[in-house]
C-alpha cells in the first residue's frame, strides 16, 4: 500500500512537471505619450509619440484619433522597438484638440490613453513688420509690395493694412502670415491678381506707400517724390529696378534688382526722389 502511494506520488511529479507554465495574456501598457512641440502653435503639425512597455505581447497596431472640432480623425501611428508616431495637422490658433492613443496588442487586448491640448500663438509684434521692397515696373501682374519681418516669432497679417496715396488698396487675410526673419509678397496691381493691390502702381510718378497695424497704427512708409497737386499726378524718371531694403529689413531703400521673396542685396543704387 505504501508502494502505491509513492508511485502515485512520482506520477503527480513527473505530470507536474511536463506541464509548461500558462503564457501570460493581458493589455500592454503605455508609458508615455508626448507633443512635438510640446505647446503647439498655429503653425506647427504636432508630432504624438507614444512609448509602449516591453510585455510578452507585442504591440499589432497602435492608432491615433483626434478631434479638433470637425469630427474624429484617425491616424496610423508607426514606429518600432516599442515607440510610435502620428502626426496632427496644424490647426487654428485657441482651438482645443482632444486625442486619444489606442494600443491593440497580439493577444487581442486594447489599451487607451487620452488627452488635449489647445493651440496658442504669441502675440504679433507688428514693430517688426516692414516694408521691405517694391517694384513698379512691368505689367501689372508682375509688380509688388514685399514685407518684412524683423522679429523672431510669426507675424499674422489678418487686417494689417496697405495704403496707397492714401487710400486703401490691401488688407491681410486669415492665414496670411509673415515668417520670422522672412518675405511675404502680395503680388499684382490694379486688381490683376486675386490677393494684390486694388490700386495701380507706376515706377514713373510720386507715390505714398503706407503700412498699418490692424489697430491702425503706422508702421511703415515708402515716399518716392512729393504729393504736389495729388499723389501718383508728379512725373518723375522711369525706375526699371525695385526700390529694396539694403539689407533686408533695415536698411535704406535703394535701387536693385528684384527679388521677390528672396534675400535683397547688401547694397544698391542710391535714389534722391526717394524719402529716407
Amino acid at each position: 500500500m505504501k508502494s502505491l502511494r509513492y508511485i502515485l506520488l512520482l506520477i503527480l511529479v513527473i505530470t507536474a512537471g511536463c506541464v509548461k507554465d500558462a503564457v501570460y495574456e493581458g493589455a500592454s501598457t503605455i508609458k508615455s505619450v508626448k507633443l512635438t512641440p510640446a505647446a503647439p502653435t498655429s503653425t506647427d503639425n504636432v508630432v504624438v509619440t507614444a512609448v509602449i512597455a516591453p510585455g510578452l505581447q507585442a504591440p499589432s497596431t497602435v492608432t491615433l484619433v483626434y478631434n479638433a472640432g470637425a469630427g474624429n480623425q484617425t491616424v496610423a501611428m508607426t514606429g518600432k522597438d516599442n515607440t510610435f508616431t502620428g502626426t496632427i495637422p496644424a490647426q487654428a490658433d485657441k482651438t482645443k484638440v482632444t486625442y486619444k492613443v489606442t494600443v491593440v496588442n497580439t493577444a487581442g487586448f486594447s489599451t487607451v490613453k487620452e488627452s488635449s491640448y489647445v493651440v496658442g500663438d504669441k502675440p504679433s509684434d507688428y514693430t517688426k513688420l516692414v516694408l521691405n521692397e517694391l517694384y513698379g515696373a512691368g505689367a501689372d501682374a508682375e509688380k509688388f509690395i514685399e514685407l518684412y519681418n524683423n522679429g523672431d516669432t510669426p507675424i499674422k497679417l489678418k487686417d494689417v493694412t496697405i495704403k496707397k496715396d492714401e487710400e486703401l488698396t490691401w488688407t491681410g487675410i486669415e492665414g496670411e502670415v509673415v515668417a520670422p526673419h522672412s518675405h511675404f509678397a502680395i503680388v499684382g496691381a490694379n486688381g490683376s491678381t486675386p490677393r494684390g493691390l486694388k490700386s495701380g502702381f507706376s515706377s514713373k510718378k510720386s507715390v505714398l506707400i503706407e503700412l498699418y497695424s490692424p489697430e491702425g497704427t503706422k508702421l511703415n512708409t515708402f515716399q518716392r517724390g512729393e504729393k504736389g497737386n495729388g499723389w501718383g499726378k508728379v512725373g518723375l524718371e522711369a525706375v526699371k529696378k525695385s526700390w529694396s531694403r539694403c539689407p533686408d529689413g533695415t536698411g535704406k531703400f535703394m535701387q536693385a534688382d528684384p527679388t521677390q521673396g528672396k534675400a535683397n542685396p547688401a547694397t544698391g543704387t542710391e535714389d534722391e526722389t526717394v524719402k529716407q
